[in-house]
């Protein structure tokens, strides 16, 4: 892998152990046209690195990811055919992180939100610092949960309860999470780095092709469920990017922000 390939995602390395950095803190790495295409191929281009193993993914700044970017919303709203690329690009981000063998670890930092949390809980482990809240706020704009929230939640959650948090938009604390099994652990954040390096570790010094493949069993069901709903809940998505419910909520968050 190579940095010249990436605008806003840093590659570093410690051994074997490759970091994914999302890098664009001023807007706390909300996904951009440019993150979200980045997105849609940094998981497969990790997965065929020969110079790792394990990989984290993590935020720059004081926040993993805020989920879509509400200047890139309004731009589908005002050119739909726009959304056939988001389509494409969010299928692609969600089965390219199923399909790496390679362990996958979420180091989230900061708040995870929308599509944010949506990557970080496709991850194979989560560790989260205490601080961070996590959730899906689709609703929120008018828009459908349809890139990948409405098949992860409800596998580590169960269904009544991904319901509350996906009509309801409403954030949970990291403790919350980690205690109904959302993610794996909660901790301080100055506890966050040395924990992830610890755990990555554990695994770089393993059986390395034994928890690929383990990984990729384990997978197979969800991998199933991911195509059997992407079509038809990014289908949902694009035809909410058409209401004047999601004109109008996009209208009011630019306003607020000082954007429209």
């Amino acid at each position: 892998m190579e940095q010249s390939s990436y605008q806003k995602i840093l590659l570093s390395r410690r051994g074997r152990v490759l970091t994914l950095t999302l890098n664009a803190p001023e807007t706390l790495n909300a996904t951009d046209s440019v993150l979200h295409e980045e997105l849609s191929r940094v998981f497969a281009d990790a997965a065929a690195d020969p110079e790792s193993d394990i990989i984290v993914l993590t935020g720059a700044g004081r926040a993993f990811s805020a989920g879509g970017d509400v200047d890139a919303m309004q731009l589908s709203i005002d050119n739909p055919e726009l959304f056939e690329t988001v389509i494409f690009e969010a299928k692609r981000i969600i089965f390219s992180l199923l399909d790496c063998e390679k362990p996958v670890i979420a180091k989230v930092n900061g708040h995870a939100m929308g599509l944010g949390a949506t990557i970080a809980l496709f991850c194979d482990i989560i560790y989260a610092a205490d601080h961070a809240k996590i959730g899906d706020p689709h609703v929120s704009v008018g828009f459908v949960a349809g890139d990948g929230g409405s098949v992860i939640w409800p596998q580590l959650i169960g269904y009544a309860r991904a319901k509350e948090y996906l009509f309801t938009g409403k954030a949970m604390t990291a403790a919350r999470a980690a205690e109904i099994g959302l993610i794996n652990h909660a901790l301080p954040a100055a506890e966050l780095d040395a924990a992830v390096d610890r755990f990555a570790d554990e695994l770089a010094a393993g059986a390395t092709k034994a928890i690929r493949w383990t990984k990729t069993t384990v997978n197979i069901p969800l991998k199933q469920l991911a195509h059997s709903m992407m079509d038809v809940g990014l289908g949902y998505e694009a035809m909410s990017n058409l209401t004047s419910e999601h004109r109008d909520l996009v209208r009011a968050f630019r306003e607020k922000a000082g954007k429209a």
